[in-house]
């Protein structure tokens, strides 16, 4: 992964403050720098323009940056901070702006609110982050506002909610959707990657393909397999059991390359994507892949926008940042 600085990018309202102390923990996790990023209010960059274009040296060189100075002020109370933290103001649309400093400087990840200012209050998902989730050059975690995130307290006890109830299969885990023939690396090493950081598991969940039965049973548990069970008269229909297999092939780099890093593998009948939203209300992180890596297209996949548009927990949406030259 990237050595690269976690970005938060803020626009002052509470769901991008909401972000920016996710990105400062994260900085801090993977030991690394934070870039905080905002767009300059129209005002703001009318008056920057019109500076520059009258040359006028009575103007005052600064301009008010309100965003800019409340967040400095937030940052100088916070119990730590990474050893390095920049500012910077970015002139143009949200999404321009953000894609633009996404591919600069290779970024570890950029970290945003899941609504902003603007936008109705009713939205689960802003235009903003739609839009740079899907065309940013770096991993974009969007983090819920205050009304949809279910998860529980990062300070109950061990395998209890903050109510001390049982805590779900996927609580403080870092939960990774695959498709076992499509999802890039890069989906995956994000993941693991996170998870070592973190000292917790990575929980693989893919989807595969079962004809409609009278025995079919939907929305039960996740069917958690270790490698070891995967037995040719292991107690699985025949699909799930090739997923599983398929499965253990892919991770088998990544078990090698992070082997202190739990896993455990999910295999669902159906679409992927109930069950990676379940597993948001409890987990650490939700990863999943933007689009098939040998699309170049702006559509982000199903998967990734049903994620995102539902989701009660962060979400990692990962660009496949390898294409080979030609595809």
């Amino acid at each position: 992964m990237s050595n690269g600085p976690v970005i938060a990018a803020v626009d002052g309202s509470e769901h991008s403050l909401r972000a920016l102390e996710w990105a400062r923990t994260a900085a801090l996790r993977h030991g690394t720098g934070l870039l905080v990023a905002h767009v300059l209010p129209e005002a703001s960059q009318l008056y920057a323009g019109r500076r520059s274009a009258l040359h006028d040296p009575n103007e005052p060189e600064e301009y008010a940056d309100p965003v800019g100075d409340h967040v400095r002020g937030l940052l100088a109370t916070a119990p730590e901070l990474p050893a390095e933290v920049r500012y910077e103001a970015l002139e143009g649309s949200v999404p321009a702006a953000l894609r633009v400093i996404s591919g600069e400087g290779s970024p570890l990840m950029l970290v945003m609110g899941s609504r902003g200012r603007g936008g109705f209050a009713t939205l689960l998902l802003g235009s903003n982050s739609r839009a740079v989730s899907g065309t940013a050059s770096c991993p974009v975690v969007v983090v819920p506002h205050a009304d949809r995130d279910a998860a529980p307290s990062r300070d109950a006890a061990p395998g209890r909610d903050a109510a001390g109830a049982p805590a779900g299969d996927s609580a403080g885990k870092v939960v990774v959707g695959l498709h076992a023939a499509e999802t890039p690396d890069d989906v995956l090493a994000f993941a693991f990657a996170e998870a070592a950081a973190r000292g917790t598991t990575v929980q693989v969940v893919s989807a595969y393909a079962l004809p409609p039965g009278p025995t079919t049973l939907l929305g039960g548990p996740f069917a958690v397999i270790p490698p070891e069970a995967l037995t040719d008269d292991a107690d699985t229909v025949p699909a799930e059991r090739e997923t599983l297999r398929a499965q253990t092939q892919r991770l088998a780099p990544l078990r090698e390359r992070y082997p202190d890093v739990p896993v455990e593998q999910a295999a669902e009948p159906g679409n992927a994507a109930g069950r990676l939203v379940e597993a948001s209300r409890s987990a650490a992180l939700v990863v999943v892949g933007r689009h098939h890596p040998r699309v170049r297209s702006l559509l982000m996949g199903s998967v990734a926008h049903a994620v995102l548009q539902h989701a009660q927990g962060p979400v990692a949406v990962v660009p496949s940042l390898t294409v080979e030259d030609g595809v």
